[in-house]
């Protein structure tokens, strides 16, 4: 339809992989060499400024790959939380996908056996196929990487600044895929299509006391109930920062945006000065 290609050059004009004749930027050529979502290269070019390569590999295979969570047989469902929540990270479920991928390989290196490997699979309800897949995928984007001569900084997880940088990256991609919760109670309204969502159900935010305000979220289906999927808590500063001056003025008005724009009018005599500095 003309109006999903006229949304996909919008989409790409705002990650900067368009010049002004519509062609592809040299920004761009280099996104177009990894087979991913335009967004999902974005950040993965934007974890080489940040340093945090090795991680965000990590993701782009996780969420490319097949869901690794199993649905569960019926009277186990209480059992698996449990397990999945072993690998559950404060952040966000970008970065409980890296926790699961990590663990994975850890059991992958102390098992030769294949049987091994799958059954401490079922033991979590995880998808061995899954894993196995993002396995692959994180090779081939890392000779990808290697191919054009991109830096891959060592993996460091778990650190503060790790984890700033981490979300940095995924801004950098995903500022176009941003919700608010507007009430208190889990309803999150969409910045860009003003629609509102709920967290999925395998969500590591899911039925827990306290969900965040502000999320970054990988995708959105109608078909699951309106709902959003792997989603990382974010903060209104950081989104300000690292948005494209010229997507959050076409933003249609209301009331995030109004929090987003005092948020920029607070910080913006402190950037005019730092401008003064230099």
């Amino acid at each position: 339809a003309p109006e999903s290609l006229m949304q996909a050059l919008e989409d790409l004009d705002y990650l900067a992989a368009l010049d002004n004749d519509g062609n592809l930027s040299e920004f761009g050529i280099i996104m177009s060499e990894f087979p991913l979502d335009p967004q999902l290269s974005k950040s993965i070019l934007a974890s080489c400024e940040f340093e945090c390569v090795d991680e965000m590999l990590t993701i782009a295979a996780m969420v490319t790959a097949p869901n690794c969570f199993l649905h569960t047989p019926p009277g186990t469902e209480e059992i698996a939380l449990t397990c999945w929540r072993k690998f559950s990270h404060p952040a966000g479920d970008h970065f409980t996908l890296i926790n699961v991928f990590n663990a994975f390989k850890k059991a992958n290196a102390n098992s030769a056996s294949q049987c091994n490997n799958e059954k401490w699979c079922r033991d979590y309800f995880l998808s061995c196929s899954a894993l196995r897949m993002a396995e692959i995928i994180r090779a081939e984007l890392v000779e990808i990487m290697k191919r054009i001569e991109l830096p891959i900084s060592k993996p460091d997880f778990g650190s503060k600044e790790n984890i700033l940088s981490i979300k940095k990256s995924l801004l950098s991609g995903y500022f176009m895929h941003i919700a608010r919760d507007v009430d208190g109670s889990g309803n999150y309204l969409m910045l860009t299509h003003r629609q509102v969502a709920q967290l999925h159900p395998l969500s590591s935010y899911y039925n827990t006391r306290k969900i965040p305000e502000w999320v970054l979220f990988h995708e959105f289906s109608i078909s699951e109930d309106n709902s959003i999927r792997v989603v990382s808590e974010i903060s209104p500063h950081l989104f300000v920062e690292l948005v494209p001056q010229y997507y959050f003025s076409n933003l249609p008005p209301s009331e995030s945006k109004d929090i987003l724009q005092e948020v920029i009018n607070r910080l913006s005599p402190v950037s005019t000065m730092k401008e003064e500095q230099k």
